[in-house]
């Protein structure tokens, strides 16, 4: 009854649009893996998001374990990868790499973000399907503009935030409309509101929930023209982290352990990464490396093994991991440390991710929490090529599909 209600929600949520001639019968299931980025597990139970709802009432919806860091580079590649961030090089929103001094890959330097180099230790669905004749295309996607391995999707976008999610969708409407010889069988679609509103609001904000509401909206419009043209797709719905409220009165200030001079942090927030700076000698792992309130720091070959972290050179010498609900810093902050934030231990509750997945090869049910690297062999499954090796299980695949 449950799943009949939702069923009927979305019908009505979605626009009506006008009837396409049908694709010829004998075209390939296409497979649609949509991104929200920063889509808590969670919000799914809010009774907001009808479209999505029925996307879980028609096949399946489980909540997923990001990686670690849980930030949304190291997560997308996860994806679309099956490699942890340790194993795909993107360990990190901001990182080092011992082969470039003095240079860091960060989200706002297009030089360093868009170079293959940082790339190249993994390679994401696309370019191995494309390296297997199946065509592919890319509305946005960490990586997906970057020749990796020499290989890009053969439609892809510069990403731009301001293009808006109605213009998202109806890029992949486009392509859907082709003809099947140049039609793609394996296609991204990425949201980014539902995360920013919930950095500058908090998760429990009516931002979020108007975010949620919008995304959710466009997902309808998909489906919706999906079904005017006849095309019947299996729908992969992930997000790459949760998100959790933060405050400003929980800060823990490392300016207040050492001088800021002596160490470069390349990543601060709900955990830190941080290099010594030379010639510091051990200044920076004595004042570190010991009991703190609200974070706990180590080297990065100390870390639980459960992170599955710290192996790669790219990691930073130290690993700062803070309490829930507390922020990192080292001096004054980039930005107010207010709203909400992503990054803590992936065993947090409020960093699972959505999952959601419906299509005419989605016949199974998901059953509990599982890790986002299982992803990677149900894209494989679906869209009929040879997966590389990974750090995923193939259970959940098996587990939701008939192939």
């Amino acid at each position: 009854m449950k799943k009949l209600v939702l069923l009927i929600l979305a019908l009505i949520a979605a626009p009506a649009l006008a009837q396409e001639a049908p694709p010829p019968q004998d075209a390939p299931t296409p497979v649609i893996l949509i991104g929200i980025d920063g889509f808590r597990a969670d919000y799914l139970n809010r009774g907001i998001s009808p479209n999505i709802s029925a996307i879980a009432a028609e096949g399946t919806s489980a909540p997923m374990r990001p990686s670690f860091p849980t930030k949304t580079f190291p997560n997308h590649y996860t994806l679309v990868t099956g490699k942890r961030p340790d194993n795909n090089g993107i360990v990190g929103n901001s990182m080092i790499d011992p082969r470039r001094p003095g240079v860091m890959f960060s989200l706002g330097d297009p030089k360093q973000s868009l170079d293959p180099f940082w790339w190249d230790e993994a390679e994401p669905i696309w370019v191995t399907a494309e390296k297997q004749g199946v065509r592919t295309a890319t509305m946005f996607w960490p990586g997906s503009e970057v020749a990796i391995h020499d290989q890009r999707p053969q439609d892809w976008q510069r990403f731009d935030q301001a293009v808006t999610g109605r213009q998202r969708v109806n890029a992949v409407l486009d392509w859907m409309r082709r003809p099947a010889d140049i039609r793609p069988r394996f296609v991204t679609l990425y949201f980014d509101t539902v995360d920013t509103a919930g950095h500058r609001y908090g998760p429990d904000s009516a931002e979020v929930n108007a975010a949620i509401q919008n995304v959710d909206a466009e997902i309808g419009y998909l489906r919706e023209g999906l079904r005017a043209m006849g095309v019947n797709a299996d729908i992969v719905v992930v997000a790459d982290h949760g998100m959790r409220a933060v405050d400003p009165a929980k800060v823990v200030q490392l300016a207040d352990l050492l001088p800021l001079d002596s160490f470069i942090m390349v990543e601060g927030g709900p955990y830190a990464a941080i290099e010594p700076a030379a010639g510091t000698d051990d200044i920076v792992y004595d004042a570190l490396l010991k009991a703190h309130d609200h974070m706990d720091c180590r080297r990065k070959k100390d870390l639980p093994g459960r992170l599955d972290y710290g192996e790669n050179p790219r990691v930073a010498a130290i690993i700062c991991i803070a309490e829930p609900g507390w922020t990192i810093l080292a001096g004054d902050p980039p930005y107010p440390v207010s709203g909400g934030a992503h990054g803590y231990d992936n065993q947090d509750p409020d960093m699972l991710a959505l999952f959601a997945a419906s299509g005419p090869d989605i016949t199974g049910e998901a059953k509990g929490t599982f890790d986002n690297v299982d992803i990677y062999p149900l894209l494989a499954r679906l869209i009929g090529i040879e997966p590389l090796k990974s750090d995923g299980s193939d259970n959940l695949a098996k587990a939701l599909t008939r192939k």
